[in-house]
């Protein structure tokens, strides 16, 4: 690179950070506004930016893919419809201690990039039993089932089963290949965003699960980690019977994450920061509770932006009446679950406190 490339280089690296700095902020909560309007508008907002959910919702029409008794709780593949003319498969892992009469709580368990749903319920790409280590996602979904959750798992748009033919056609040689990129794509030329199909599409699954005898709707909670984090923040953002959130390896602000380097292009929100940065999205989770995960090592959703988040996070939370409705997990590690505080966490949100704080 000579001189003049590294001038231009550098100017340009300056124009996109004033771009994401200097954009008006229209939705940002301000001390003079009061909470519960604030909220309103900017989910509004928010829905409009995502490219808004359909009004009336299409019928699930569950179908049972398979059953299968594991060691210590009971496996099962379904599949919903989630918009007309698109299915998704998500697996329900129920506890065999179902033996009291009362319902039990229940878990979202949202994965990141990688193989689909199967990779956090401890299986391969092609449904076998895994032996090897679980990688970043540390098969969560296992973690939480063996801590007394009815846990949904649904398989994000775009992973898994849900992979274009061309992309199929790669699994065997490169098993987390996606289709983030051309879905993506296709969704933004209609107006639509990938975070918001995968976003309604969560709220399809618990719908479903609100179905199920075994579940207690007004006891549930959600966990993602990576872009599964993104969908699990900002879900229960908008998802008022969601009472609480763990968001691992997300929480951060734009300008300090997505805005440093090349990501998925799921990750983007055409004219999200006219309205809000990162921290204020997640905000409308206040009052309900939200856990955020973070490896100090983390080298896509770093520990200064993930501070940085933390602190105005607590000024929204504090603003909403209930401080101590976040907490934070700084681990030793990078971009991966760490799992047991946030897993503790959950239990003393939806098993210990049975009466799920509402607005």
């Amino acid at each position: 690179m000579n001189s003049y490339q590294a001038n231009q280089s550098n100017g340009l690296e300056h124009f996109i950070r004033t771009l994401g700095l200097t954009a008006p902020r229209r939705a940002e909560w301000q001390m003079n506004t009061p909470f519960e309007q604030w909220q309103k508008e900017l989910s509004q907002r928010f829905r409009e930016r995502l490219g808004e959910f359909p009004s009336v919702p299409a019928e699930l029409n569950p179908l049972l893919l398979e059953q299968t008794q594991c060691d210590g709780y009971t496996r099962e593949r379904i599949e919903v419809t989630t918009y007309e003319g698109l299915r998704m498969p998500l697996y329900l892992l129920i506890p065999d201690t179902l033996g009291s009469p009362d319902p039990l709580p229940v878990v979202l368990a949202i994965h990141g990039h990688g193989y689909g749903s199967r990779e956090i319920v401890g299986l391969h790409p092609d449904g076998s039993a895994r032996q090897s280590q679980p990688g970043l996602h540390k098969d969560f979904a296992l973690s939480l089932v063996r801590q007394g959750f009815v846990v949904a798992v649904p398989e994000l748009l775009g992973f898994g089963d849900r992979r274009l033919a061309e992309d199929l056609a790669l699994a065997a040689e490169d098993p987390g290949k996606n289709s983030c990129f051309r879905l993506s794509s296709a969704l933004l030329m209609v107006g639509q965003t990938m975070a918001g199909y995968r976003i309604y599409e969560t709220m399809r699954a618990l719908d479903y699960v609100q179905t199920r005898q075994e579940t207690d709707s007004g006891r549930v909670g959600i966990m993602g980690i990576s872009g599964g984090g993104l969908v699990a923040g900002f879900t229960a953002a908008l998802d008022q019977r969601i009472a609480c959130a763990v968001v691992s390896g997300y929480t951060n602000t734009f300008a300090a994450s997505i805005l440093t380097r090349n990501h998925c292009l799921d990750n983007y929100i055409p004219g999200i920061l006219l309205e809000a940065e990162m921290p204020d999205l997640l905000g409308l989770i206040a009052p309900r509770g939200l856990f955020v995960e973070s490896g100090v090592n983390d080298h896509l959703f770093g520990p200064a932006g993930v501070r940085e988040a933390l602190d105005r996070l607590q000024v929204i939370f504090q603003a909403s009446g209930h401080p101590n409705s976040i907490e934070a997990d700084f681990f030793e590690g990078g971009h991966e679950i760490h799992g047991d505080p946030a897993f503790a966490w959950l239990k003393r949100q939806l098993t210990t406190n049975k009466e799920v704080r509402q607005k």
